[in-house]
């Protein structure tokens, strides 16, 4: 295998990814910029479209086997990138500022290695996800006809980590990362003159209540492990300095490692907005909104991704806690056997999302190798 002839294939590819980001749902020319790439390989099938502007690629066996699937992301941010490269994004406030066209080349890497070494057996998807930002993406594959078609037995992914060694590998058992839920409240009550307050009903004091009681769930509640509640935007009527609002909304994140801690999250935030709602005579209208379940990573895959790490000589670090941010690859764990595993991109990167971060080419190898193990480890069983 000539790993540094399709290094810069894949560092190519991921530049050309960079360049043009497209938003979640948005996708269209990201996917026909992989799936030219893919074509040139000669893969066994490709489906389009799947959950709007999803790809899969197919290599099969000879052989019938374990199917496994290998998923990696084809949204970009709605961030202004701040880097001064000749590959810096050419779309206006849209910019790769998760690493996803990272993830698209390294999974990219195992389409010329599939193609050149055929497996003998079983069968290996590479998913190519839309709107996994929204957590809308992973959803919609997975009630998307063409894909329910399709019996998976084992599902793996990757996130790039920044604040560890480059090539590092991270993992844990269990909950790697947290559940999210998007809660959006709108307070409806009555204008009024700003002069004559008391002839309306103003969710001002509602909104301010609100916002310390949610906040103070995790404390004031029992749960198994971590839950937080962050208040994210708050909007009370309008810039109209004669006027009482009589509408209100606030908007807040909720998070918990564990998936049964968020019911238990959700239930609690909605008796408290149903009480401060009844107490100052408003009406309430709640809206959940992306949705993303806490991942959890099977035992066998963990030991597989371990096993995999040993081979391509690489250190592994078993964190205690998961991480608090969200991945809707989390749908597809709560379906199939399957893990989500860290890829460290260097202690002094710039954070995730910050405007100048860019996804380090020097890791892309590993991560393809990585896959490469994992899927020739899954597919000899």
């Amino acid at each position: 295998m000539k790993w540094e002839k399709i290094e810069h294939e894949l560092i190519s590819l991921r530049k050309e990814l960079h360049k043009f980001p497209e938003l979640s749902g948005k996708e269209n020319n990201t996917a026909e910029r992989i799936l030219k790439f893919a074509e040139k390989f000669n893969p066994d099938e490709i489906i389009k479209n799947i959950g709007g502007n999803g790809l899969a690629v197919f290599f099969n066996g000879s052989e019938e086997g374990k199917t496994i699937l290998i998923r990696c992301e084809l949204d970009a941010l709605p961030i202004d990138e701040e880097n001064k490269i000749d590959y810096k994004s050419e779309n206006d406030g849209v910019s790769h500022k998760c690493g996803h066209d990272g993830h698209m080349a390294i999974v990219s890497g195992v389409i010329p290695i599939l193609s050149e070494n055929k497996i003998d057996k079983g069968r290996v998807i590479l998913l190519y996800q839309p709107a996994e930002e929204t957590g809308e993406g992973a959803e919609k594959i997975l009630h998307d006809e063409k894909f329910s078609k399709i019996k998976l037995d084992y599902v793996f992914a990757l996130h790039n980590l920044p604040g560890f060694e480059k090539n590092k590998i991270i993992i844990k058992e269990n909950e790697f990362a947290s559940a999210s839920q998007g809660l959006i409240i709108k307070l409806h009550g009555k204008t009024s003159h700003a002069a004559e307050p008391e002839k309306g009903i103003t969710p001002s004091l509602a909104v301010a209540e609100l916002i310390q009681r949610l906040v103070d769930i995790p404390n004031k509640e029992k749960f198994d492990e971590f839950t937080l509640v962050t208040i994210i935007h708050a909007k009370i009527g309008e810039r109209a300095f004669g006027t009482t609002p009589g509408y209100a909304e606030l908007m807040a994140t909720l998070r918990s490692y564990k998936n049964e801690d968020m019911v238990k999250l959700q239930k609690k935030a909605r008796e408290i907005i149903d009480d401060v709602a009844t107490k100052n005579n408003l009406k309430n209208e709640i809206e959940w909104v992306e949705e993303f379940p806490s991942t959890k990573n099977d035992k066998y895959c963990v030991d597989v991704i371990k096993q995999s790490a040993e081979e391509n000589n690489l250190d592994v670090e078993v964190i205690d806690n998961p991480f608090r941010w969200s991945e809707d690859f989390g749908h597809f764990t709560q379906k199939f056997k399957g893990a989500l595993f860290g890829l460290g991109s260097g202690v002094d990167q710039p954070q995730l999302h910050n405007p100048d971060y860019d996804f380090p080419d020097d890791i892309i190898l590993t991560g393809t190798k990585m896959f490469y193990s994992i899927i020739n480890k899954v597919l000899e069983e």
